[in-house]
């Protein structure tokens, strides 16, 4: 029968084919095996001798890293201008003061500070003006000067006063009186002849206060029978 010789060497050429196949794959596999064992060895210890040389490689940089001082930046300043050499100057001490007599003068509410220089040019100022400038009647004038006058002394000093308080009157006697103290600081043997004539001596009359009731300190008011 036909179709059974078919199927019989259909058959056969199966388990030709099933005998056949391991062969093939053992000769695959040993291709392989000696494909691996040619190559796979070789690429490997490279690989790790890379890794190796790598590893031992950033080991010893950083080593050095951690040796190597660190070196701190300097930043560049710009050239500084030459200055000339200074000069050796001795320090500018300051003026002495002048010296100078101080005394104080009263009368009624008036005060006067007097200050009589010995050295300078001979100027007689009432608060920064002539005395005869800030005393306009001939009165107040001989007044201001009369202890100078005493004495004969009057070109002798540079006088210097300020004054307040009271009239223009009482401010000229406070003068006097501070200037004869004054004189008596720089000679005391003037002291007799100035008190004798009353200069130093403070005057201590002032105006009475007003009493309630009464129209002044004892005025009274008129009196009405009806």
């Amino acid at each position: 029968m036909p179709i059974e010789k078919n199927k019989k060497t259909k058959l056969n050429e199966t388990i030709a084919s099933s005998c056949a196949e391991p062969d093939d794959r053992k000769v695959r596999r040993e291709k392989r095996t000696e494909f691996s064992s040619n190559v796979e060895p070789d690429d490997r210890k490279v690989g790790r001798e890379k890794r190796t040389e790598f590893s031992s490689n950033s080991l010893a940089s950083a080593r050095e890293i951690e040796k190597k001082p660190k070196i701190k930046k300097i930043e560049k300043t710009p050239p500084k201008e030459k200055l000339p050499p200074k000069e050796d100057k001795k320090p500018k001490l300051p003026p002495k003061p002048e010296k100078y007599l101080e005394a104080i003068g009263r009368r009624k509410t008036a005060i006067a500070r007097i200050r009589i220089f010995t050295q300078g040019e001979r100027v007689f100022l009432v608060n920064e003006k002539p005395y005869n400038l800030y005393f306009p009647t001939l009165e107040l004038q001989q007044i201001t000067t009369a202890s100078l006058e005493k004495m004969k002394c009057f070109d002798k000093f540079r006088i210097l006063i300020k004054v307040k308080g009271g009239g223009i009157h009482s401010q000229a006697e406070a003068i006097r009186h501070g200037i004869a103290r004054a004189l008596i600081l720089f000679n005391p043997d003037f002291r007799k002849r100035l008190k004798k004539a009353g200069y130093l001596k403070r005057d201590p009359r002032k105006k009475e206060r007003k009493k309630f009731g009464l129209k002044r300190a004892r005025r009274a008011p008129q009196w009405q029978k009806r």
